[in-house]
């Protein structure tokens, strides 16, 4: 690539040799899904920042730069943001102590704690996904779901070529938009014709991909995916040592988070 120096090192090259991204894709989605699973089991705010603190650590270990995982997680830190401002201002029960009081708005202790703890899980249960999914090829993936979870080509394969038409969406999303707007179809500054240019835009992407599922569909099925003949894979996936240390390291620890909100008295179970 012009301007790159001769051996400079690219992020694909980074993220192919660390040593977490090179785990077997099912081990790393195990992983993410048993460690986001038992954050679910408290309310309190600990565990998930603990959880978010050995998350944040062992990003280098998947080969992302924490710049690169900032971009990737804007969405997200804007809808925690948005849970913690919108419980903050319309919880119906204002427990604890009163922190602030300007006129109707009233923010308690109680409420606080607990719009934080909301606000912290989701951003905990939501980083393991996007350290995985960053870090794995949609390929191996499906390979790795036919080999070593034993589940349908069929499904696996849709899976797979929902994640490559995936990043097609928007550039779809900006093809329609250019469209309207060489038609004269233009929302300006108006909030209500921007919402209803927005609603327009979004239920024709939304047949454009019934569509096309139609197409794969039809497509997959004239390939025999819907028959119980056995099928080969081009590429072993094997499931390792290493993998099962990488599953049982997630789960010791989502533990060891549920162990600090213990031991710190602020433990609050989701039932009971």
């Amino acid at each position: 690539m012009a301007g790159e120096p001769v051996g400079a090192q690219t992020d694909d090259d980074a993220v192919a040799a660390a040593p977490l991204a090179r785990r077997n894709p099912v081990a790393k989605l195990a992983a993410a899904l048993i460690f986001s699973v038992l954050l679910l089991a408290t309310l309190d705010p600990v565990a998930p920042a603990v959880a978010i603190a050995v998350e944040l650590a062992v990003v280098p270990l998947f080969g992302l730069g924490y710049r690169t995982l900032l971009r990737r997680t804007a969405p997200l830190l804007l809808s925690a943001a948005g849970v913690l401002v919108t419980l903050v201002l319309f919880a119906a029960e204002r427990t604890g102590t009163v922190l602030l009081a300007a006129g109707p708005l009233v923010v308690t202790s109680g409420v606080l704690v607990t719009a934080l703890g909301l606000a912290l899980r989701l951003l905990a249960v939501a980083l393991p996904g996007v350290l995985v999914f960053a870090t794995t090829d949609p390929t191996d993936l499906a390979d790795a779901l036919i080999q070593n979870v034993k589940a349908p080509p069929r499904f696996a394969i849709g899976a797979l070529a929902a994640f490559r038409l995936v990043p097609m969406l928007a550039a779809e999303w900006q093809l329609l938009a250019m469209a309207r707007r060489a038609r004269g179809v233009d929302a300006g500054r108006n909030p209500v014709r921007r919402l209803r240019l927005f609603a327009a835009t979004g239920f024709g992407l939304l047949v454009l991909a019934i569509r096309r599922g139609t197409r794969l569909a039809t497509a997959m099925d004239a390939r025999g995916f819907d028959s119980d003949a056995r099928r080969s894979s081009a590429r072993r996936q094997r499931f390792g040592v290493a993998d099962a240390a990488l599953v049982a390291g997630a789960t010791a620890a989502a533990a060891l988070s549920l162990a600090v909100s213990v031991a710190a008295g602020v433990f609050r179970p989701v039932l009971g």
